[in-house]
């Protein structure tokens, strides 16, 4: 019924439709999203692209990125680590696994003995995807220097060509090794750590209450107060999420992701001078911040906006929620015995609703966080790179006239104001 409802609207709301239903419909981990969040960052920074380097960096840094979100979890969570640590749990544990590490711990806490310090286990390999995220900078700074021969952000940037000197470009390099190596070790350590829940938690208290704080920080610290209990556990959990009894990116992975790779993005940056510095800490923040709440918040914010306008009734229930676009096809069956109208034009009405609730977030994430941010950072850095150039020619002229007057005496007195 829902695809013959799809197909009796015009073409226009039809893609849209379709669009909105798949990205529904899709497990968080599918190639549509990949595909489409990945042109979402990416199209903004290819139309901004400032030289060859630029547009190749950018191109290697979101489609990297993007495939360690969407196909890292399943792949590590599900299909490697849920395997391996858990082949010594009996069948009731194993299926526990996907279940939230809050529910365990309150409605099953002699299960949670056994369950807890394997889905720890678990969380902590989780630790590879942000500690990537982490490398993907410095892989980009020798990806870029094997490439282009370039360590130096004003020429990557092409707000410069001058020839490099080699000895800042190894230095480039050899941070980048440096960094990398220690992100594996930490890596190993977390690994370490992860074996020994799994093969010890069990048996130990100390390990219990360590996986605990691993999976359900606010649980644990915060009992008494479920503003910093709820907050703490949605953001800062190493927990998997889970759908369809599969694991999935959770919400405090993704935080993870974006403050240790946020550690590598400037560290990477500084590596490669003062401007790369400059233009990551303006656009980081921003990008970050949407990133682990921006998008929820905007979500938010724009049904409230419809909600106190009166408008989307049928669709944005009383606590913001909404209906799948999978369900409009029976709401709009409802609905059609309640207004006599056809069940065909009461489902276009709700398309249409549809479409704008969840398409105008949409367009902002392009809009906003994708054009606007990658255009004003540029504009932004040109005009640093202006400024700053502008002063070293100042500061230059004016060492020149103190060479040229200090063995003649006093400074002619048409000077006098200059110097001070």
């Amino acid at each position: 019924m829902q695809v013959e409802l799809i197909n009796t609207l015009a073409q226009p709301l039809k893609t849209v439709s379709k669009f909105v239903a798949r990205q529904e419909t899709a497990t968080g981990l599918g190639t549509s999203r990949f595909l489409m969040d990945t042109a979402t960052n990416w199209v903004p920074k290819a139309t901004f692209a400032r030289s060859k380097a630029d547009l190749a960096e950018n191109t290697f840094l979101e489609f990297s990125e993007s495939a360690l979100v969407y196909f890292a979890p399943a792949l590590v969570g599900e299909k490697i680590a849920r395997k391996v640590f858990s082949s010594g749990l009996d069948k009731q544990a194993k299926n526990a696994i996907s279940a939230p590490a809050v529910q365990i711990m309150k409605k099953a806490p002699e299960l949670g003995k056994k369950v807890l310090p394997v889905k720890a286990a678990i969380a902590l390999t989780a630790l590879l995807i942000p500690l990537t995220e982490f490398c993907l900078n410095y892989f980009k700074n020798m990806f870029t220097l094997k490439l282009f021969k370039k360590g130096d952000f004003n020429n990557i940037a092409n707000l410069e060509n001058n020839e490099e000197e080699k000895a800042n470009q190894e230095k480039v390099k050899k941070s980048a090794k440096k960094n990398i190596t220690r992100a594996a070790l930490v890596f190993a350590g977390s690994l370490a750590l992860g074996g020994l829940l799994a093969a010890k938690g069990k048996d130990s208290k100390a390990l219990q209450n360590l996986s605990e704080a691993i999976l359900a920080p606010g649980t644990k610290f915060f009992k008494n107060s479920p503003k910093a209990r709820d907050f703490l556990d949605k953001y800062f959990s190493m927990d998997f999420n889970q759908q369809a009894g599969k694991l999935t990116l959770s919400k405090g992975q993704l935080t993870a992701c974006v403050l240790i790779g946020g550690v590598g993005y400037f560290g990477a940056a500084k590596d490669r001078g003062k401007q790369n510095l400059l233009e990551t800490a303006f656009r980081y923040p921003l990008v970050g911040l949407y990133v682990i709440t921006g998008s929820e918040l905007f979500e938010k914010g724009f049904k409230k906006l419809l909600q106190k306008a009166g408008k989307c009734t049928d669709l944005i229930g009383k606590n913001l929620e909404t209906p799948k676009f999978e369900q409009l096809g029976e709401l709009a069956k409802n609905l059609s015995k309640n207004s006599g109208k056809p069940v065909e034009q009461e489902f276009k009405r709700l398309a249409k609703q549809k479409a704008v609730i969840s398409g105008v977030p949409f367009l902002f994430s392009i809009g906003f966080m994708g054009f606007f941010v990658a255009g004003i950072s540029n504009l932004f850095t040109r005009f640093r790179h202006k400024k700053e150039q502008e002063k070293y020619m100042v500061q230059s002229s004016s060492f020149s006239n103190t060479l040229l007057f200090k063995d003649k005496g006093d400074v002619p007195e048409v000077y006098s104001n200059f110097f001070k």
